[in-house]
């Protein structure tokens, strides 16, 4: 496959973009992962002061992290085998995402570039991507 993907993520939604000679693709993709709030223990429990609470916050960081790793994996299941692939966005969702595919043989010859960028349209995302594989109009 000769497609040339970028791809802009954060933690809430990626957005795919697919390049083939003249033919662009554009596919959204939600995370459902609610905001990363800070584990705040069992509020308002009758828990006497000093007590632990019994790797709350560690269960808690997993199931996170592992709602992430459902997540870039449904992102990595779009992107077939392309020849080329961008990975734009303003956190650390990119460089998560990268490491994600590090584990996918099917994915282990692609050329990975990562660009850090604010949050963009859906048309900016398109034309960051032609521009950056040089591709005019």
């Amino acid at each position: 496959m000769n497609d040339k993907v970028g791809i802009w993520i954060d933690h809430r939604q990626a957005v795919i973009v697919s390049v083939s000679g003249d033919h662009v693709a554009t596919k959204t993709l939600e995370s459902n992962v609610g905001p990363h709030s800070r584990y705040s223990g069992r509020a308002g429990s009758a828990m006497p002061e000093g007590s632990q609470d019994e790797g709350g916050e560690k269960k808690y960081e997993e199931r996170y992290r592992e709602h992430l790793d459902r997540y870039y994996d449904e992102v990595i299941s779009q992107l077939r085998q392309p020849a080329a692939l961008l990975l734009l966005g303003p956190g650390e969702a990119k460089l998560q995402l990268k490491e994600r595919l590090a584990h996918s043989k099917a994915l282990a010859t692609c050329r990975v570039a990562i660009e850090t960028t604010d949050k963009l349209t859906d048309s900016q995302i398109v034309a960051k991507v032609k521009e950056h594989y040089g591709i005019v109009g």
